[in-house]
């Protein structure tokens, strides 16, 4: 065994729980969430304390090793990344314990300062590593988070919505891209073959501009509900959208424009053959 983990783990099996209250006391948590950084601290101490004794080398911390530390780490970074705890006080509960292990090492080889030395420098780089490695985890948790949300809040904001039998609307609010475009075609054709309607009306009244971009989604989502074997109504053309489409030279030729969603759901109603009535008072 290097003689670094031989001084180290020496240190964790005669000394152990004082290291770890030591470790807690610096780190400073405190109140309801106590018990569970005890749970997390002593789950990590143990990993570390079997990667001595598998006598990993400090500074390789993705050796076969470090297995188990690894994967401690990574369930306390994805746990608490989970949970909305921010990534320098996750990485500080892994810096705590730097301050418990100097103290132990420099009272057990006070007599032999070039040992203590490199045992010092050992375990400082084995801690940056798995501090490194703590954070590195929680980026890429919280960046799956935020993807997930995301996708969430399109599925949200683009919801397909049945009118009346046969006629469905999508609201389309804010920009229009690529990958919002092709939610809404998804979305919106599956819903086409699950009621079999015959019509989809796209409401743009949220859309805040329309580009030559914004069109080419426009018609291809079109495009593809036509090739479904239904019609579609483009509705909340407000005049600006109109001038813009004019000065832009876009070709809507042979798709179906309103001013507002209650003139598509009229025209609508009108090509399926329903005729609404005002009853007598």
């Amino acid at each position: 065994m290097r003689q670094e983990n031989s001084a180290l783990d020496h240190l964790l099996s005669t000394r152990g729980s004082q290291v770890l209250d030591e470790w807690l006391a610096e780190y400073g948590q405190s109140g309801g969430q106590a018990s569970e950084v005890k749970a997390e601290a002593a789950a990590l101490l143990k990993a570390l304390h079997a990667g001595l004794r598998a006598d990993g080398d400090p500074n390789r911390f993705d050796a076969a090793a470090w297995d188990e530390a690894r994967g401690v780490l990574a369930d306390l970074s994805r746990s608490r990344a989970a949970q909305g705890a921010s990534a320098e006080n996750t990485s500080h509960l892994v810096l705590s314990i730097k301050k418990p292990l100097f103290s132990g090492l420099q009272a057990a080889l006070a007599a032999k300062p070039q040992e203590l030395v490199a045992t010092l420098w050992a375990i400082t780089a084995l801690v940056d590593k798995m501090a490194q490695f703590t954070m590195s985890t929680y980026q890429r948790t919280r960046e799956e988070v935020i993807v997930r949300q995301q996708q969430e809040l399109l599925e949200l904001s683009t919801p397909v919505v049945k009118l009346w039998d046969g006629v469905l609307a999508v609201p389309m609010i804010g920009t229009l891209d690529s990958s919002r475009t092709q939610l809404v075609m998804e979305s919106l054709l599956q819903r086409i073959v699950d009621t079999g309607s015959e019509l989809a009306i796209i409401d743009i009244t949220g859309v805040p501009t329309v580009d030559t971009l914004v069109a080419q989604h426009l018609l291809k989502t079109v495009t593809a509900i036509r090739l479904m074997g239904a019609d579609c109504i483009i509705s909340g053309v407000r005049p600006q959208i109109a001038q813009t489409i004019v000065h832009l030279g876009i070709n809507l030729q042979g798709i179906t424009t309103k001013a507002t969603l209650a003139d598509a759901l009229s025209l609508a109603m009108k090509m399926l053959g329903f005729s609404v009535t005002r009853a007598k008072a």
